[in-house]
């Protein structure tokens, strides 16, 4: 294990995610303002302040870790710990008042996600994991669903523009398999596969800031979590594909059907 107090950096990173999200609270339902960054996603002061303050958190209490911010970019400081922070995941959902944006605050060791804080201030949950210790959603410890055959499975999918254009008739090999599909999306289909609520997830075009702590959460409940390509996730990852063990060979081979 890296030379890390994990008991206090959860701690920390769980203190970091409240006050976050009484940021967030303010500004729900408020009508921000509302600035398209160069990828023309959005942003607003919510997203820019509970930064901030996840940041100030983080660095007074591990003032040599590095940040990789969704606002604010990356600064490693030599250090082979960077935390790794999407102060609102799912800025769209939260402009147009629904309730499917959370906050993701992650720590990596020289590449490796050891510690996972998943918070979604709409629905009243927070999820965390430890490398080792398992996984927990509002203090219960969770563990994914390895009873569900894929006939009777239930699949979420969310941000599949990439998969229409490449991989479409894959995915609806997939899909034809399982026994019912939904398209959740963002935080809240892998807090539903970590619980064993949900049996499947299938993702394209998101970035390691949306899912490091989401995939140790889902790793820690007894899932697999990977890309499409049954790759491991790193800073580079673009895709998902998480179920349970099972069901995880069985999908891939769906959707890779050459191996």
């Amino acid at each position: 294990m890296p030379d890390i107090d994990l008991t206090l950096a959860l701690k920390v990173a769980r203190e970091a995610s409240q006050a976050a999200e009484k940021v967030i609270n303010r500004y729900y339902r408020q009508s921000p303002d509302i600035t398209l960054k160069a990828d023309a996603s959005p942003v607003t002061l919510a997203d820019i302040e509970s930064e901030r303050v996840i940041r100030q958190h983080l660095a007074a209490a591990f003032p040599d870790h590095g940040f990789y911010g969704e606002e604010t970019g990356r600064s490693d400081r030599d250090s082979d710990f960077l935390w790794l922070v999407d102060p609102i995941d799912g800025t769209k959902s939260f402009v147009r008042e629904y309730p499917f944006f959370s906050t993701q605050i992650a720590l990596v060791h020289k590449g490796s996600i050891i510690l996972g804080v998943s918070n979604a201030p709409a629905f009243g949950e927070t999820a965390w994991a430890t490398r080792g210790s398992g996984a927990f959603l509002n203090g219960q410890r969770i563990d994914v669903d390895t009873q569900t055959p894929l006939d009777q499975a239930c699949v979420s999918t969310g941000n599949i523009k990439s998969l229409i254009k490449n991989g479409w008739e894959r995915l609806g090999q997939l899909l034809l398999a399982c026994g019912k599909t939904r398209g959740y999306g963002d935080f809240y289909h892998y807090h539903l596969l970590a619980s064993g609520k949900l049996d499947v997830v299938v993702e394209s075009d998101v970035n390691i800031l949306d899912i490091a702590a989401l995939s140790l959460i889902v790793t820690e409940a007894g899932g697999v979590f990977t890309d499409l390509n049954g790759d491991p996730v790193n800073l580079e990852t673009t895709s998902v594909l998480a179920a349970s063990p099972d069901l995880h060979r069985q999908a891939f081979s769906l959707l890779n059907p050459a191996g």
